[in-house]
């Protein structure tokens, strides 16, 4: 029986939830100039097996240019302190212009865009910055466009958060976001400045 996008996005939801629970960090946390950025969960449509091309362009695939509009996503992993964070990997993961998730599990009917890669990963510079080109991420039943991000500094357990638009109306809907204190919206939200490609600036600082 074909499942319907409800059913999808409360199937969803409910992995969303149960994985939030392995993102938690126990202990009190530090006192430092800067406010964590809040925990988001992984999800259920981390790749499973990853793509040929491992880098950091997920707008073209063996040359061919992914559907969508080209952004640009760039930022510093910092510690509460301020200091950058060199050699963290930092990967990103998200849905295609279409909507789709390019994973096995997910059975949207949305199209596949195989010039879109899907994930891609860097590492963080002495200045802790990192840089990403890929295209504006797209709602989907019960979720707002967002960006997935997963930071493994030198160290440290896998951090997991995620990145969501200044300008979307879905962000009144999406029950991730709206669990949130506004404080806390506020540190996950970017607004992309005008390109082309247009940019998206989010700094990461860890628990």
């Amino acid at each position: 029986m074909e499942e319907t996008l409800p059913d999808r996005s409360h199937r969803i939801a409910a992995a969303l939830l149960s994985a939030a629970a392995l993102n938690v960090f126990a202990g009190n946390a530090p006192a430092a100039d800067h406010a964590a950025t809040p925990a988001q969960p992984k999800g259920p449509f981390y790749p499973l097996h990853l793509p040929a091309e491992q880098d950091a362009d997920l707008a073209s695939v063996a040359g061919k240019p992914a559907r969508g509009e080209p952004i640009v996503v760039t930022g510093r992993v910092l510690r509460r302190d301020g200091t950058p964070v060199a050699d963290a990997q930092v990967e990103i993961w998200q849905t295609n212009a279409y909507g789709r998730y390019h994973h096995e599990h997910d059975d949207s009917p949305a199209p596949y865009d195989p010039g879109f890669q899907g994930w891609g990963r860097t590492l963080t510079d002495a200045a802790g910055k990192y840089r990403f080109r890929t295209v504006k991420p797209t709602a989907y039943s019960g979720r707002a466009p967002h960006i997935h991000f997963a930071v493994t500094a030198p160290g440290r357990r896998t951090f997991y958060t995620q990145l969501y638009l200044a300008d979307a109306a879905e962000n009144a809907t999406d029950f991730l976001f709206r669990r949130l204190s506004a404080e806390e919206q506020q540190r996950l939200v970017v607004r992309l400045a005008d390109g082309p490609p247009a940019a998206a600036h989010f700094d990461i600082v860890l628990p």
